[in-house]
């Protein structure tokens, strides 16, 4: 009786020797694990956060203020269809990343004459606004990321949408 078991399971038989027997282990025996496909979710999280890891590392390295708020600007960016380096570049440019904030407006957004309540608040604003999703400002921040520059600050400043643009390939890189 105790023989059925073993005959079973191929391990002890006139028919199949033990050191034939070799069990499956899921495509462990060839030292390949077995991996879930990577969901389009997934993709845009890693995105999200290898993007706004390549920011805050751009804010820590030169010790700027907005060190940490990279993911909200990514995902305020997607949500209002922006480059994602836009507006971390323009912090750069107008607050050197925060240290000269107008209070929690670190893009320097109405000539400082608005104030928030957070740099979260700040960030919010401005990529609704540069997005195109404020009826009162849509008509200025139109077209590509160079038009919205222009419009931004570069009437006043000649050189600004090429400084922004620079800011922009160096927190890309």
């Amino acid at each position: 009786m105790a023989v059925l078991p073993m005959l079973a399971m191929g391990l002890t038989s006139p028919f199949v020797s033990a050191d034939k027997f070799q069990p499956s282990l899921g495509g462990a025996e060839t030292g390949m694990m077995q991996s879930a496909p990577v969901t389009e979710a997934q993709k845009e999280k890693d995105l999200i956060s290898e993007r706004a890891e390549k920011i805050d590392a751009y804010f820590k390295n030169r010790s700027m203020p907005l060190f940490g708020f990279g993911k909200k600007m990514v995902e305020e960016a997607i949500e209002h269809d922006l480059d994602w380096r836009l507006l971390p570049a323009i912090a750069v440019r107008e607050s050197t990343g925060g240290k000269q904030a107008c209070g929690y407006n670190p893009f320097g957004w109405a000539s400082c004459k608005v104030t928030f309540r957070s740099f979260n608040e700040a960030i919010e604003v401005v990529a609704r606004n540069l997005g195109g999703d404020n009826p009162n400002t849509a008509s200025y921040y139109s077209g590509n990321t160079e038009t919205k520059l222009h419009h931004y600050n570069g009437t006043v400043v000649p050189t600004y949408t090429n400084e922004v643009l620079a800011i922009m390939a160096s927190i890309g890189d």
